[in-house]
């Protein structure tokens, strides 16, 4: 298994560092069983890979590095010091790749796996936690990692992999993505409970043109949907707040700061009055999208088809 470092042209220490990587990934489980049984021919029938594989391998490693990691008598080989070294390190690469490894499986595991899942805020209290403890009735073991989010935030991370669905509204229309809609939201004028309005049932947005707004930042969903709702209404709404949390909005629409358009809380809450909105109609679609053409896990089908089935019945809150 002599061989000459000259034969190779080594890599200089500046070489690219994703370069080597490409380079000695492959080589360490070979290097590493050499180094266990300091035999070649053995580490090669531990590895179920011909011997002169192996060898060429190992030699390959070597000149890569430019340095000895063996020193050889026939078959039998031992670690020199720099081999010691790289040994140490490999070890812990491979160890690290087999974690990863056994988290990539245990994600899969259709019975135990994981689902990535983003949702709005408005969806946290009730929504959410009610289509998680159904799913888990026929999948009890399925873990999720929930992120709660705006939509743009949610359509970001999606398409980085963070997420493997996400519930969001406007459901989204882009080329990289599958969107579905599942369900529609009413939005209600909320005033305070001592307003010129709160005697009311019923409301035209236009009646509210001269009122001041608290709202969703912009790049809100709901924030979108509020300023093209009093577009198509007739008027700008002058902002008053600009907020990240719609229940935020709605205590401060109790302290006299502003009226709000907002969906309907899961909780009453006291100092305001909900307003049915006539015209414009005032709803939200929220959908599931998802990257096109991403393979799903067993898990993550699973509760999409969950998610899927619930099509007009997502939310179950009376109109």
């Amino acid at each position: 298994m002599a061989h000459n470092h000259s034969s190779r042209k080594w890599l200089s220490p500046n070489s690219n560092e994703e370069d080597m990587g490409l380079l000695l990934a492959p080589r360490l489980a070979y290097f590493a069983a050499v180094a266990r049984h300091e035999h070649v021919t053995r580490a090669a029938q531990d590895l179920g890979v011909p011997q002169s594989t192996l060898s060429r391998a190992v030699v390959r490693l070597e000149e890569d590095l430019g340095v000895a990691l063996f020193a050889r008598k026939g078959r039998t080989v031992s670690l020199t010091p720099a081999g010691r070294t790289f040994l140490a390190s490999a070890e812990r690469a491979l160890a690290e790749v087999e974690r990863s490894a056994d988290a990539v499986r245990v994600d899969a595991d259709p019975s135990a796996g994981r689902v990535a899942f983003g949702f709005l805020h408005t969806m946290g209290s009730e929504t959410v936690p009610g289509l998680i403890r159904a799913f888990r009735v026929d999948h009890p073991r399925v873990r999720f990692t929930l992120v709660q989010n705006y939509g743009e935030a949610m359509i970001e991370r999606l398409r980085a992999g963070d997420l493997d669905l996400c519930l969001t509204s406007p459901v989204p229309d882009a080329p990289d993505l599958v969107a579905r809609r599942l369900d529609e939201q009413r939005l209600r004028l909320v005033v305070p409970d001592d307003h010129r309005l709160a005697g009311r049932k019923r409301v035209r947005l236009a009646e509210a043109a001269d009122e001041t707004f608290v709202t969703l930042e912009p790049g809100y969903g709901l924030r979108r949907i509020t300023d093209a709702l009093c577009a198509e209404a007739g008027f700008t709404p002058r902002i008053a707040f600009e907020g990240e949390e719609a229940e935020t909005l709605r205590g401060l629409v109790a302290a006299g700061l502003g009226v709000a358009l907002l969906p309907p809380p899961a909780v009453p809450r006291p100092g305001v009055v909900e307003l049915t909105v006539t015209a414009p109609r005032a709803a939200r679609e929220i959908g599931v999208a998802w990257l096109d053409g991403h393979p799903d896990t067993p898990p993550v089908a699973a509760f999409k088809r969950f998610l899927l089935s619930r099509r007009g019945r997502l939310l179950g809150e009376p109109e």
